[in-house]
């Protein structure tokens, strides 16, 4: 929990703790790799790690774990900031895993699940000793029990019942050759956190963050864009929506929710009055079960 400080701001204090275990990651290891998608989180992330080590570049490359099935909107943002920015993008695709049979592709089945082996493989040929993640506690409930510095062993699995202190602000990210830390800047920010800083510091983010016109259509309860990765099977009648996305991820899988806000003031308005977090109101792929998260992240998921 951060600690109240007269004359700052939630967000001062978020932002500031954010650039702290950066900072504190650039001077411990010695091949970090921040994961981006492209998404709102990861763009945050982004943003501070540029305050952070401002005015030198980042320090480290941006890797993204691409399904092959993303938003078409969200991969065009993704090359246009990495090139304005002058940054190295590692894709790591899992198009690739599936074509080489280290993974097996399960016809009609999602492929955020195959997204481990990718991920492992990603950072086992980048030797990362640390990867940033922008996953936040208040998502889910196996994201509940993170810590900033997560280790992983050599398997790149995760113990939930085995993990470090960190009182007083104090990082251990002791590690064998062939472990590795999860570090996740964002843990304490919320939802709504994140678009109050994205309202506050002009951060632009992919246009489906905000209300517009999408062809839909209904499936356990959400509303799925018409896309060649997301088709509407028989009596899924497709309409036109006022729509727009909470998060972005695997278009087969990431429901939209239907809303009028168009600007970050508009989306905090939203927010602000909600009850259900986005991954448990638009991912498909949370809802296999209620441990359905924290068994992916014990293989070595995000």
């Amino acid at each position: 929990m951060t600690t109240v400080v007269p004359g700052l701001s939630q967000l001062d204090l978020l932002e500031a703790e954010g650039i702290h275990v950066m900072r504190e990651v650039a001077a411990e290891f010695e091949r970090p790799a921040l994961l981006f998608s492209g998404g709102k989180d990861s763009i945050v992330m982004l943003h501070l790690a540029l305050k952070a080590f401002w005015p030198m570049r980042i320090p480290f490359p941006l890797v993204h774990v691409d399904t092959g099935h993303n938003f078409d909107e969200v991969l065009a943002f993704r090359d246009r900031r990495v090139a304005e920015l002058g940054a190295r993008l590692v894709v790591a695709s899992v198009q690739a895993d599936i074509d080489t049979g280290r993974v097996r592709e399960v016809p009609g089945g999602l492929r955020n699940p195959l997204q481990t082996t990718t991920l492992l493989r990603a950072i086992e040929e980048g030797r990362y000793d640390a990867v940033f993640g922008g996953a936040r506690r208040d998502e889910e409930k196996a994201r509940a029990k993170e810590r900033f510095f997560s280790f992983r062993d050599a398997f790149g699995q995760w113990d939930p019942k085995n993990q470090r202190p960190e009182l007083w602000n104090l990082y251990n990210g002791r590690h064998a050759p062939g472990e590795h830390i999860r570090v996740f800047p964002l843990s304490n920010w919320t939802e709504l956190d994140v678009w109050r800083y994205i309202d506050r510091e002009c951060i632009e983010v992919p246009s489906i963050y905000y209300a517009h016109e999408r062809q839909v259509f209904e499936r356990d309860e959400m509303l799925l864009g018409v896309t060649p990765h997301s088709q509407p099977r028989t009596g899924e009648a497709v309409t036109t929506r006022l729509v727009r996305y909470r998060t972005v991820g695997d278009a087969s899988c990431t429901g939209a929710v239907a809303s009028p806000a168009r600007s970050p003031r508009e989306v905090v308005e939203e927010v602000a009055v909600t009850r259900l977090t986005e991954r448990g109101a638009t991912r498909a792929d949370d809802r296999a079960s209620e441990a359905a998260m924290e068994d992916r992240k014990k293989e070595g998921y995000f």
